[in-house]
Order: C-alpha cells, then structure tokens, then sequence
C-alpha cells in the first residue's frame, strides 16, 4: 500500500456518524472520555488476535484515556486540493528547499553513495521526498505537527466510523511496530493520520519497507537519517525503479493539436515534441505520456515510468511533479525553462517572508515567517487587500507587496 495514499483517501472525509456523535452527546469529555476507554478496552481482544501481545497493548494505552480531538478535527475539515498548479508547487519548489537539500546531500554523503549503490534510486528523489515529507526532518520537531500515533490511529478507529476499517488495521501494525522493539512507545510520532517519521510512512507500509540500514538493530525512521531514506529507497525500488533513468522531461509543443496517449520518446520527437532545454531525449525507445499539470499555458512535460513509481509513495501527479522537479533543482539540473502561468508576479522564498513579516506588522497575520502560503497567509493577504482598495484574490504577488513596503 502507498505511504500516504491510503491516509488521503479519508483526509477530506469525517463520516457522518461521527459529526453525528459529537452533536449528540453531552457536553464535557466526561461522556466521550468512557466511551472511548471502553472502545480501547474492547479493542484489546481484536489486537491480541492478531498477534500483539496483551502486555504490549497495555503499556502502549497506559497513558491515553481519551481521544484527540484535533484529529477528528483535522479529518473533517482537510479541503479537497483545488488550487492552480502554481499554488501547489510555489510552496514545495523553492530556493529554501533547493538550498536545503544541497546541504543535506553534501551532509549525508557517504550515507547516500550506499543507499545509491544498494538500492539503485537516485538520491536527489530521495532527498526530494525528505523534503516534501518532513522538511527534512524539521517537521519533526514541531509539537504542533507530531502526535502520539497510538492515541491518533485509536481516535480515528473510535470516532470515525466510515474510515475506522483503516484506522484500526494500522492502529494494529503500529502497536507491532512498538512489539519489534524498533521504537517505544514514548517515541512512536507522526502526524495526525499516522504517518511516521522523516519519510512519513504509515505503519502497514513501514512494516513492508522499513530498512535497518545503519546497522543498529532497530528500524528507526524518526531518528536515523539513513534508515528512513534506506526506506524511501526499497519502497521505489520494490515498486520497478528503473535505475539510472530519469522521472520525465519537460518539453515544447508544437502549434497545433498534440495526440494523447503513451508512445516513445522517438516518435513524440517524430510528432514535433522537443526537450525544452534543447538537449535531445536519453533513450528514444523508452515508453512516454504527455501531462500538462497547468494546462495548455503552463509547462509540458513527458513522463516515463519512474513518474508512476514516484506516485507509489503518495497517488497524485502534483506530488510526483514536485518530487521531479525539486529533485532535478536540488541536483543542479536546471529549473523550468517555462515557468508556471501566474496571474500575478511570482514573489522569492525571501520576498515571501517578508510579505508574511509585513502583514503581521499591519495585524493582519499571526503566523511563523516561514515562507509557506497556506490558508492563514492568503485570508491574511486577502483581508490586507481589501482594506487597501485591493482586489482580494489572497495572491503573494509582488504587487502586494511594493504597497506594504510603502506604508
């Protein structure tokens, strides 16, 4: 099963017969408080079935005796993803997260020429996916983000009753987890959906991929740097990697109609399609597919099968785009000869800190200065444009940002 995948097939869906739980129920955790002890008690039964042991259950719920209510929350308020391509890759393909991973290679070297050699996947996906994953293990230390994934996966399993299947069979492997002995329970963090470690696998797929590759004895993705980019690389690898090939190629159009479909490199060259760097494709014969992720304006790119491997880790073209293209940036292969259609102009990483910086000095934003435009960022831009006689379209643009640095 995919790392994410499956954790995003139920990010955007709470069921309805938990909204309907917490409207019925008393007010107070008293109520819900017994409701979920007694799920975890009758749960045990199901858990030792399958192989955990009763002493290993125990000491996993001996500190939890009521559910999270910010996952539920999370689960029922995660918005469907409708933003432009722009959007999505603005805040994954950066100079931060370039630079970053260039330290991080050069850092991890001698790590990565094993991994490499091992494993056969090029280490600037590897790096690319630590970076989209965990920001490079940053992630990790925040309190805000990192939960007890017992306590997660058993809300999950006890309040969401349509995605509770799930929950509950990997609320089972990651008490399995804590049975091998990889990590305590202390220590078992992840995000809110259970997703684990510098390379955020969930437990059912950290169970098939996990790679103890420091030599340590213990599968330790959340402290051991090679260990969870070891795993990163046997999840591509077991799902067809092809070694020593690239993901896709962007490419320049012809005017005119252009078939769909899958062909090779060879004759989408024959059809007018060119690399948009001008150097020729690598292997003619290797079997590709047109994808234009930002429509007929944006960039044109032909993906081969490496693309759909990268998709293995998280189902979804952006992601695999991003993957692709930070890992060729962080590489210093080149950025986009055609860059995204933006109706605005594009701010840096830098500029973009300083815009958050500004609006915060204005009152309108309360968050970090970190670069990233999520919601709170863009009501902030919104609400700043409004007052400013603006149209609040919630854009970073450097337009917005010329009329803060005057006032």
């Amino acid at each position: 099963m995919p790392i994410r995948t499956a954790a995003k097939k139920f990010a955007g869906m709470i069921s309805a017969a938990a909204l309907s739980l917490a409207l019925i129920l008393p007010a107070g955790p008293a109520f819900a408080d017994a409701g979920f002890r007694h799920w975890v008690a009758s749960f045990r039964a199901s858990a030792v079935q399958a192989g955990v042991s009763g002493a290993v259950y125990d000491a996993a719920f001996r500190d939890i005796k009521d559910p999270d209510p910010e996952v539920l929350q999370k689960a029922r308020f995660q918005p469907e993803f409708t933003a432009p391509a722009w959007d999505y890759f603005d805040n994954r393909v950066h100079e931060q997260a370039i630079s970053n991973g260039q330290a991080m290679a050069r850092k991890w070297k001698p790590w990565l020429d094993k991994i490499e050699a091992r494993f056969g996947v090029d280490r600037y996906i590897l790096l690319a996916i630590w970076s989209m994953e965990s920001n490079y293990g940053e992630m990790l230390k925040r309190d805000d983000v990192m939960r007890n994934v017992i306590r997660s996966l058993a809300t999950l399993g006890y309040g969401d009753q349509k995605r509770s299947k799930y929950a509950r069979t990997q609320l089972i492997a990651a008490l399995k987890i804590l049975q091998t002995g990889d990590i305590d329970e202390s220590h078992l963090q992840g995000s809110w959906a259970g997703a684990m470690g510098h390379t955020q696998f969930i437990p059912t797929s950290y169970q098939t991929y996990a790679v103890d590759f420091d030599g340590n004895g213990k599968r330790d993705i959340w402290n051991s740097v090679p260990d969870a980019l070891a795993t990163a690389a046997n999840l591509l690898k077991k799902n067809g990697w092809q070694s020593g090939k690239t993901w896709g190629y962007e490419v320049t159009l012809p005017d005119g109609k252009v078939p769909g479909g899958s062909m090779s490199l060879s004759k989408w060259q024959a059809l007018g399609v060119t690399r948009a760097s001008g150097k020729p494709f690598k292997n003619g014969t290797d079997r590709a597919e047109l994808k234009l992720p930002g429509g007929r304006e944006g960039p044109a790119f032909l993906i081969i099968k490496n693309f759909q491997v990268i998709k293995r880790y998280n189902n979804a073209d952006k992601y695999a785009f991003a993957v692709g293209l930070l890992a060729d940036q962080i590489a210093g292969r080149g950025a986009l000869v055609n860059d995204w259609s933006r109706p605005f102009t594009k701010l840096s990483f830098a500029e973009k800190q300083e815009l958050q910086q500004r609006l915060a000095e204005h009152g309108y934003y309360d968050g970090k200065f970190d670069g990233k435009i999520g919601q709170a960022s863009k009501d902030a831009i919104s609400a700043y444009q409004s007052s400013a006689g603006l149209t609040p379209d919630g854009h970073p643009s450097m337009e917005v940002l010329k009329v803060l640095r005057r006032k």
